[in-house]
């Protein structure tokens, strides 16, 4: 899982400064495609570059837990995480030329994210470790 993380962490990465060029070539700052459109390319973009840092953040420090429910919510998180930038990629070239707000992919990559940093949180905690402090 550790290479796992660290490959899509990179991929996004290189990614998020692919579609940093798209928006260039697309004249997205110059607001010539309107407001609505310029906020919506440019969120996108930046949740591209979280869904990357995560799983950059997560595979640097990845070990794996001890077996049964930790090791499970830490493989679930995993996965969940991983997932993730493949949404924010969609999310990026589909939503900003739908009319309205519409948050068809961002919505649940957000929750896909956030739930599964949030299950490797939860795999770490110790019941009864004293807190350490430097």
């Amino acid at each position: 899982m550790k290479r796992l993380h660290l490959v899509v962490g990179v991929a996004t990465l290189l990614a998020f400064l692919l579609t940093g060029q798209y928006m260039n070539y697309l004249h997205v700052r110059t607001g010539v495609l309107g407001e609505t459109a310029r906020a919506m390319f440019r969120s996108r973009h930046i949740y591209l570059l979280l869904a990357g840092l995560v799983n950059l953040g997560l595979g640097s420090y990845f070990r794996n837990r001890e077996r049964g429910w930790r090791r499970g919510l830490q493989t679930l998180g995993s996965a969940l995480v991983v997932v993730a930038p493949a949404l924010m990629l969609a999310a990026f070239f589909t939503e900003p030329g739908e009319p309205g707000l519409k948050r068809h992919f961002t919505l649940p990559a957000i929750i896909i994210i956030s739930t599964g940093t949030l299950l490797h949180a939860l795999s770490g905690l110790r019941p009864g470790a004293a807190a350490q402090t430097d």
